[in-house]
C-alpha cells in the first residue's frame, strides 16, 4: 500500500471519522481511550517528522498583535451585544455568581482543550497535509471545516458555526506567523471570553446557565 494512501486513511480516520463515531452510544471509556490514542499517534509523529515553532519570538509580533487586538475587540463589542440582547440573564453570570467555577474553567479549558486542539488541529494538520492544498484559502476553510467537525458530539449547531469561524481565524494565524504558542494564546483569548460574557451554557457547558 503506497504512503499516499495511508496517509489518506490516517487523515479520515483522525479528521472524521473518529469524531463522527462520537455521535453513536458506545462506552464513554473506549471514546476516551480512542481520543488519547489519538493524540498520542500525532505527538509521536509531530515528534518524528514534523517540527513546530513554539518560540514566542515571532518575527512579524507586533503585526501579530495589532491582528489579535482588532480581532479580540470586535468579537468582545459582537458577543456583548449579542448576549445583551438575547440572554441578558446570562450575561457575565459565571463570572459574578460562579467565580471559583470560571477560575477552573480557565485552566482546565486552556491546559487539557486549547494546547491539545492546536498541536492537532494547528501544528500536525498543516505540517503533515498542508502540501495537499495548493491555495490558501482553501487551506484554512479545510482546516475550519474538520475543526468544526470535531465538535459534532456536542450536537449543538452553535458550537458547530462558532468553531468553524474560530476555525478560520487560527487557521489563518498559524499559517501567516507558524507558531503554535500564539495560535494558542488567540484560542484561549477567544474561548474564555466566551465564558465570560455568558455563552458557555448557551454552548452546552454544565454550570454555567443564568
Amino acid at each position: 500500500m503506497s504512503s499516499r494512501i495511508l496517509l489518506l486513511a490516517e487523515f479520515f480516520f483522525l479528521f472524521f471519522l473518529l469524531p463522527v463515531s462520537f455521535l453513536w452510544p458506545y462506552p464513554l471509556w473506549i471514546k476516551g481511550v480512542l481520543t488519547l490514542l489519538g493524540f498520542v499517534f500525532v505527538l509521536w509523529q509531530l515528534y518524528r517528522h514534523h517540527g513546530f515553532q513554539w518560540s514566542w519570538n515571532c518575527p512579524q509580533r507586533n503585526r501579530l498583535l495589532r491582528t489579535l487586538g482588532f480581532r479580540l475587540a470586535g468579537i468582545i463589542m459582537a458577543t456583548v451585544l449579542f448576549v445583551a440582547i438575547t440572554a441578558p440573564d446570562h450575561f457575565f453570570y459565571v463570572v459574578l455568581h460562579r467565580p471559583v467555577l470560571f477560575v477552573g474553567i480557565i485552566f482546565v479549558y486552556t491546559l487539557f482543550s486549547v494546547l491539545p486542539q492546536n498541536l492537532i488541529y494547528r501544528t500536525f494538520f498543516f505540517e503533515r497535509y498542508g502540501h495537499w492544498f495548493r491555495s490558501k484559502p482553501l487551506k484554512i476553510c479545510c482546516n475550519a471545516l474538520v475543526f468544526s467537525l470535531a465538535h459534532i458530539f456536542f450536537r449543538n449547531w452553535w458550537v458547530m458555526g462558532i468553531t468553524f469561524l474560530g476555525g478560520l481565524l487560527f487557521a489563518h494565524t498559524y499559517i501567516t506567523y507558524r507558531s503554535t504558542a500564539w495560535v494558542s494564546v488567540e484560542h484561549t483569548l477567544y474561548g474564555n471570553w466566551l465564558f465570560a460574557v455568558g455563552m458557555g451554557g448557551m454552548l452546552g457547558f454544565p454550570g454555567m446557565e443564568g
